[in-house]
């Protein structure tokens, strides 16, 4: 049996099936992780969704903003959500619209394997938690967007403040700050607020501030940690961080990085050509 993470997809669907086959997946016997973001932009988001959704217990997948965003919307009127972008309308629209939402309702924030020794997020972990406090503080979250009210979350969620998560924090600012850190970090203060303006790679941001696997007095997490969300950054292993949005909807490559062995190793397919890299992150 294999485990493989694999870096955010957005919608990239001729790829990921191009990595499949490259890693000879068995769905019998192999396991996949997704850093999230399956969705948005890449033009075949339904099928990339579609195809995650029948692999059920074999895969395991954690929610990115662009996966938020689409439960978001999904909850808007359907006037509104007439005016997203052509990629995420025709899931919007499916005849398996509702089956692939709440699935994708029911996907955590954060996914911890002891065995294995590797957190899955999908931007990172607070300079301040430990894996413990990254799974009980996502839990929180996913607690309200599995419930029967999940519009509250949803129509809350988006917004800069609060910045830094504090344990005083309460209701929706809690789970705001918690949803920034797991699926919005970059870049942080020494004191281990988000900077949510600067999106280069590491040497291109503003003096005093840090990735946020470098921060200064950054806790030990107390696990090794497989993440995507930055695709500037490119493939990152170093800091027991474990960086695979390789930005394959801009034209680099989709990656994936075997996890059950001693070295992790890891396994790339480049982007159909005619995909460009002059994007942005979020």
């Amino acid at each position: 049996m294999a485990v493989y993470a694999i870096g955010d997809i957005q919608g990239c669907y001729d790829e990921l099936a191009r990595l499949l086959d490259t890693l000879r997946f068995d769905p019998a016997q192999d396991r996949l992780w997704f850093c999230g973001d399956l969705v948005n932009r890449g033009g075949q988001s339904l099928e990339v969704l579609r195809l995650v959704f029948g692999l059920r217990e074999r895969a395991v997948v954690v929610l990115g903003n662009h996966d938020l965003s689409l439960l978001a919307v999904s909850c808007r009127r359907e006037e509104e959500q007439a005016r997203v972008n052509p990629d995420l309308r025709r899931i919007l629209f499916a005849e398996d619209r509702d089956q692939l939402v709440q699935w994708l309702r029911h996907c955590p924030l954060a996914h911890h394997d002891p065995e294995l020794d590797f957190l899955l997020v999908h931007a990172g972990v607070a300079p301040s938690w430990t894996v413990q406090d990254t799974v009980r503080h996502a839990a929180e979250v996913q607690e309200r967007l599995r419930g029967n009210n999940p519009q509250r979350l949803l129509r809350h969620m988006f917004g800069n403040r609060p910045d830094l998560w504090h344990a005083r924090l309460r209701g929706v600012e809690r789970w705001r700050a918690t949803i920034n850190v797991l699926t919005r970090m970059r870049y942080v203060s020494p004191r281990g607020r988000l900077d949510f303006s600067e999106k280069g790679p590491p040497g291109t941001q503003k003096a005093g501030l840090y990735a946020w696997f470098a921060a200064p007095g950054r806790k030990p997490i107390g696990t090794r940690v497989v993440c995507g969300h930055w695709s500037a950054l490119g493939l990152f292993m170093g800091l027991g961080v474990y960086a695979i949005d390789t930005g394959c909807v801009w034209g680099g490559q989709l990656t994936a990085l075997r996890l059950d062995c001693p070295l992790p190793q890891v396994v790339q397919v480049p982007a159909r050509p005619e995909r460009t890299c002059n994007g942005n992150d979020d």
